[in-house]
């Protein structure tokens, strides 16, 4: 990967980490014991929010073969993430296609220069669509 030497972006939140969970529902149950908030229910995978910031944790099950564990920074207008998209490209990052969720989200991953995954993701302003 391509080190960069110069600002491209100016990233202002982090919005949400997903990890790789063996029982998405047991540990639904604990981080909702703890007080976050259900907001996407799904066989495979969840997303649950805590606090006025929305922080956002997915729980991501064996089945679950979009993504795998990452860390997203969060984005307020969806020109915003497909700027970056083109920012990081004519830079030499390798990046993956923008494509848009069912959660009413739109988002890229590209791994930074450790091979950590990340995301780029637009949240709509009035948050990540539920499905409860």
């Amino acid at each position: 990967m391509k080190t960069l030497k110069t600002k491209l972006l100016n990233v202002q939140r982090l919005g949400h980490i997903a990890v790789r969970v063996k029982d998405v529902s047991r540990a639904k149950a604990f981080y909702l014991s703890l007080g976050m908030k259900l907001v996407w229910d799904a066989p495979d995978w969840c997303y649950l929010e805590a606090g006025p910031g929305k922080d956002g944790l997915a729980l991501l099950g064996p089945d679950y073969k979009a993504a795998g564990p990452h860390f997203a920074f969060h984005f307020s207008e969806k020109s915003e993430v497909e700027k970056a998209h083109q920012q990081l490209k004519e830079a030499g990052v390798h990046v993956g296609s923008l494509h848009a969720h069912r959660d009413g989200t739109s988002s890229f991953y590209l791994k930074d220069p450790e091979g950590n995954w990340l995301e780029m993701l637009y949240e709509p302003f009035d948050g990540i669509k539920s499905n409860q």
